[in-house]
């Protein structure tokens, strides 16, 4: 298991680099986009003034960047960051402010479903050093005004009327200075989905909002974050990634004495911060420690790191080998809740699309475990179940969110009650 990670460099507005990461990423996006049936509802004038209503300073960028991607309509529609098919990652985070004014975040992920780039960009006279995702959004990162920024999934299944959160966190880092000024954006653009975004400026001034797209934002002074909001919403996602897990373990470790920068760091390069079961799309990509007050970025690797600045920044283009965990079972034999991947996935590879006939073992091992969860895989119904959800899973190219969500709720309860009614 691996990635290409890659620093890019274009210091100025988005330019032929940003045009190679487009035409590089933009087959298998389009594919993504297609392939959920949301490329054209809602349509590009709805789009277009839903960007207008709640970023519009983000306009003279994204007729920038259409005009470099030569952008069709789906593409241009893609590119409001408006109302985007669903997905998860999963996540952890922390803030530091007594020892060192730092940001620390995990990213969990599936390697092959990545960009793995770094970008230092200033589209709008700010520099901004991020991890891009969605082609102009952001993971995590930071502006040259010291404010950093990043996300973790929420762990809530609803989607509602909003942006993709990535689109979201560019535009906080793009117009932004304070974290005053980040919460205004933050509670003012809705999110699609439900995430826990931490931002920290230089002045070590923090908060931790909680986005939702069916109840208001909450802004909490929370120092860490991992994929719930407060309570469990979601068992299985919960049971599958550990999140409560996680949060206790971090809890733990800020408790008593803020521990040292050397300290954390290492926490966060071992588990169970540290994810490895990167085929079933829950492995750690990088480790990033933003320093707002010295402008400096580091993202480390269990066996490799990359430190970067506003003052010194260099291009890179490495290989990242992961080893992944092999003796820990994905799906305990003892639980009677399905443990189901974090992550629906853009279907994205470095330099081509997965042929539609090849699919990853992980997804077959997911629908193995729904049917699981339902009854004896032996039975005829439930083979005939499995032989639906995995032509939906061929058809659509990847483990889709869409299958999930419908069998946890209106196609799922019509499957159960037949189920029952058949035994």
């Amino acid at each position: 298991m691996e990635i290409y990670f890659n620093a890019i460099s274009e210091p100025t507005q988005p330019g032929p680099k940003w045009q190679n990461l487009f035409n590089r990423y933009w087959p298998a996006y389009r594919a993504w986009f297609v392939s959920k049936n949301v490329a054209y509802s809602p349509d590009l004038k709805t789009s277009l003034a839903a960007l207008k209503q709640f970023m519009p300073e983000m306009l003279p960028t994204y007729d920038r960047l259409c005009e470099l991607a030569n952008a069709d309509q789906v593409a241009a529609r893609f590119l409001t960051g408006y109302q985007p098919p669903a997905f998860i990652n999963a996540c952890s985070q922390a803030v530091m402010t007594k020892k060192v004014v730092q940001l620390v975040r995990n990213y969990d992920y599936h390697p092959e479903l990545s960009e793995s780039t770094q970008l230092l960009s200033s589209w709008n006279g700010r520099k901004v050093i991020a991890n891009n995702d969605c082609l102009s959004g952001v993971l995590d990162g930071m502006n040259d005004d010291g404010l950093a920024i990043s996300l973790t999934f929420g762990g809530r299944k609803v989607v509602g009327k909003g942006f993709g959160i990535p689109f979201i966190l560019r535009y906080v880092l793009e117009f932004c200075t304070t974290v005053e000024e980040a919460i205004e954006a933050l509670t003012r653009v809705p999110s699609h989905m439900s995430y826990n975004v931490t931002v920290l400026d230089r002045s070590g001034a923090y908060k931790t909002v909680q986005l939702a797209p069916d109840r208001p934002p909450q802004v909490t002074d929370a120092v860490l974050a991992t994929n719930h909001q407060g309570k469990v919403d979601w068992p299985e996602n919960a049971q599958f990634n550990k999140t409560v897990e996680r949060a206790e373990f971090l809890k733990q470790l800020l408790l008593n004495k803020e521990p040292d920068a050397a300290t954390m760091l290492d926490a966060f390069l071992q588990p169970p911060l540290y994810n490895t079961r990167f085929k079933e799309g829950f492995g750690t990509l990088y480790t990033a420690v933003y320093r707002p007050q010295e402008g400096s970025v580091q993202l480390h690797w269990p066996e490799d790191h990359c430190k970067q600045s506003f003052d010194h920044f260099q291009e890179v283009d490495k290989l990242i080998k992961f080893k992944p965990q092999v003796t820990d079972s994905l799906y305990p034999q003892d639980t009677n809740l399905t443990n189901l991947p974090t992550e629906a996935g853009q279907g994205l590879e470095k330099d081509k699309l997965k042929p539609e006939n090849t699919q990853p073992d992980w997804q077959h091992h997911v629908v193995e475990t729904i049917v699981d969860s339902m009854g004896n895989t032996k039975t005829g119904k439930a083979k005939k179940l499995l032989a639906t959800l995995k032509e939906g899973i061929k058809r659509r190219g990847q483990i889709p969110w869409e299958v999930l969500v419908d069998f946890w709720s209106d196609v799922g309860e019509k499957y159960r009650q037949k189920w029952r009614k058949d035994k």
